[in-house]
């Protein structure tokens, strides 16, 4: 039975994407800072900070001597902020960094040992269409997630040898909590952009992640836009 990590699961994209492995008969270790909100009998659930690096060992550790072996780990949770890049504060700057990049950094890291020493693994980054498209307003997320894809990158070259690949799935605004938020004029706005004309499926963004999660995908290194339809 396989067994995946998956971050940032109690709402949104993670928590889909847990209960969508859990349907598929996967065992799933879930975190986030909230509680638990997936009940399930293969479902495990502990709050965790990703940008607390001695609560991250610890919990991979944990996960590796209960469960033996990590096959996935999908680096979901981080934070977004709109902000025009002159209003900008330091420290929103600063927590998105941390939120996006540095949790998929210490993430990636601690279960890249456990692959190494099973010798096989998949790893699957969360970046988002808003870096191919440079989009204005969002700098500072922008720049966290332009982080993750090189991080994606360098990871997919080091690790190849250890048989673990390393991708990452770059989401359109899809309905969760964080999109809700956003006025429906700019989503309108990002969607023509895009070149999308309707709302994008849950499913669609599930189904380009579960692609880099298969066994048998040779695929590393590369980025996955969902819903990015015109040509930049």
């Amino acid at each position: 039975m396989a067994t995946a990590l998956v971050t940032g699961t109690s709402r949104g994209i993670g928590k889909a994407l847990a209960e969508r492995l859990l349907a598929e008969g996967w065992t799933v270790e879930g975190c986030s800072r909230g509680v638990a909100s997936i009940a399930h009998a293969r479902y495990t659930h502990r709050q965790v900070d990703v940008t607390d690096e001695a609560a991250v060992i610890a919990h991979v550790a944990e996960v590796s001597a209960r469960v033996g072996r990590i096959d996935a780990l999908v680096n979901n949770a981080g934070g977004a902020a709109m902000n025009a890049f002159l209003l900008t504060p330091g420290s929103v700057a600063e927590a998105l960094m941390r939120q996006n990049y540095l949790g998929t950094f210490l993430l990636s890291r601690e279960v890249a040992k456990v692959m190494v020493r099973q010798r096989g693994g998949r790893i699957v980054n969360l970046s988002t269409v808003a870096v191919p498209l440079a989009l204005e307003g969002e700098a500072a997320y922008v720049a966290s997630k332009a982080a993750v894809e090189a991080l994606t990158k360098v990871m997919a070259a080091e690790l190849a040898p250890h048989g673990i690949r390393v991708n990452a799935v770059g989401p359109g605004p899809v309905d969760t909590a964080l999109t809700r938020t956003v006025p429906k004029a700019q989503l309108a706005v990002l969607r023509d952009r895009m070149g999308l004309n309707r709302e994008l499926a849950m499913s669609e963004v599930l189904d380009a992640i579960q692609a880099f999660l298969k066994p048998d995908s040779a695929v590393t290194g590369q980025v996955t836009y969902v819903g990015l339809a015109r040509g930049l």
